[in-house]
């Protein structure tokens, strides 16, 4: 009877974890058909000192290159930040589970509900996971964003900047440019995307008498959007450094030597301020991309449930 309660509960949790990466996933689709706009921006502003002002960057951007240029490469976080999602929503499913598991057998009578703590933690763990992948999308993305436009473009796509990128310094330096400060940016980031979402979700739940399913959808997008907010007030220091890390040259155009260095230079020449270059439209992208991507990710979790 015990091998076949553990059987099932195995099958149980693997059921659950695909439901969670297939509903991350959606929420992914949704996530970048919002913000690359918005991100295209925000890559430029951290970047470039050609913009005055995020409306300067795309007013620039529009006349320049073209309404089409809001979706340059586009492709690439279209497969990868889907397939990113996914992984953050099944890690911290998967993480959220355990720490149930683990509550219920210190306190078997007791709540078997996280310490917000053990969101945080959760959200964490499904940060530093998700960074397996998103640091090289997000590294070939920025490469395709920021590129000159017309004849002078460097990569012919994706799998060419990829290519570019590997005959550069190989898959870690070159691929993988800047994947220590992306470690550091998605465990802060998702541990308080994550905590803040469910603290408020918890927190309506208790206040109305209602079950978490029950809370309505317009308040779930409402929550996630301001989760977005938290996440990028915990963590776009990081994100600076690891967009300057990752549009920089290679060889002797090279001008950061490490995550270190590149905090330090950059706090040389632009103090505090230059860790909160494009910190306006990464906000007003936050919160309906946010909003967006838990409102289709609750959304398909209760249509499968």
């Amino acid at each position: 009877m015990g091998d076949a309660a553990q059987d099932l509960d195995a099958r149980g949790g693997a059921l659950d974890t695909a439901k969670d990466l297939f509903a991350g996933a959606a929420g992914g689709v949704a996530q970048v058909l919002i913000g690359q706009p918005f991100d295209i921006v925000k890559v430029r502003l951290q970047t470039s000192t050609a913009y005055t002002s995020a409306l300067n960057a795309a007013k620039s951007i529009y006349k320049n290159e073209g309404p089409l240029a809001f979706y340059k490469g586009t492709l690439t976080p279209l497969l990868g930040i889907g397939a990113c999602v996914s992984i953050q929503f099944g890690a911290f499913g998967w993480a959220r589970r355990h720490f149930e598991s683990a509550n219920a057998a210190a306190h078997p009578r007791g709540s078997r509900d996280l310490s917000y703590a053990q969101y945080f933690a959760a959200g964490s763990f499904a940060g530093v996971a998700n960074s397996v992948i998103s640091g090289p999308i997000e590294h070939v993305r920025i490469r395709l964003q920021t590129q000159p436009h017309g004849p002078a473009r460097l990569y012919a796509g994706p799998l060419d900047c990829v290519r570019k990128l590997a005959a550069h310094g190989g898959v870690l330096r070159g691929l993988y440019r800047g994947e220590a400060v992306t470690v550091w940016r998605e465990a802060a980031a998702y541990g308080t995307w994550f905590l803040t979402f469910e603290y408020l979700m918890n927190a309506d739940a208790a206040r109305n008498r209602v079950r978490r399913s029950e809370v309505p959808s317009y308040k779930v997008a409402f929550y996630g959007g301001l989760a977005g907010e938290a996440l990028w007030l915990a963590s776009y220091p990081f994100d600076v450094v690891k967009s300057k890390m990752q549009t920089d040259g290679f060889g002797k155009e090279m001008r950061y030597r490490s995550m270190r260095d590149c905090f330090a230079q950059t706090w040389r020449a632009e103090g505090m301020r230059g860790f909160w270059k494009g910190i306006g439209p990464t906000l007003l992208r936050a919160m309906p991309v946010s909003a967006g991507t838990f409102a289709v990710v609750e959304a398909t979790m209760r249509a499968i449930a």
